[in-house]
């Protein structure tokens, strides 16, 4: 792994939130659903992208509710590294549990067409490993949304 491609932040209010970003702070987004009601928003920044998504969906996408909220607790954020195939989510998640990892979510068809899993590294970050087949890379391997 040689790269963060997108931060997701698991939010309470994604409305809220989505005017928060956008009108209040100037970010450019993209909305997956409509603006009453987004399943998902990205941010159009340069680097490193972020996304926010509704937190309670997230904790269910992860595991369980009952792990997550273990005593050292699900903070809400997610850091993702986006494969160009499915073979490579493989080969990621297997580097990451041979580094030490903990396999929490084995890669899987996802519910939005996509394949991955989930990893929770030594210091408790939760770690999003997918690949989407409409996906584009620009030359520095950087998700395009």
């Amino acid at each position: 792994m040689d790269r963060l491609n997108l931060l997701t932040l698991g939010v309470k209010d994604i409305v809220g939130s989505l005017k928060f970003y956008r009108d209040g702070l100037g970010f450019d987004v993209s909305i997956i659903g409509d603006e009453e009601q987004p399943g998902v928003i990205f941010f159009k920044n340069k680097g490193t992208k972020i996304s926010l998504f509704p937190v309670e969906e997230l904790i269910l996408d992860i595991a369980s509710e009952e792990e997550l909220t273990a005593p050292t607790g699900f903070t809400g954020v997610t850091l993702a590294y986006n494969g160009k195939s499915k073979a490579e989510v493989d080969e990621v998640m297997e580097q990451a549990v041979a580094a030490g990892a903990e396999m929490i979510k084995a890669p899987q068809a996802t519910s939005w067409g996509g394949y991955g899993g989930y990893f929770k590294e030594l210091n408790g970050f939760y770690w999003e490993v997918a690949y989407g087949p409409d996906w584009e890379f620009d030359e520095n391997d950087m998700l395009i949304v």
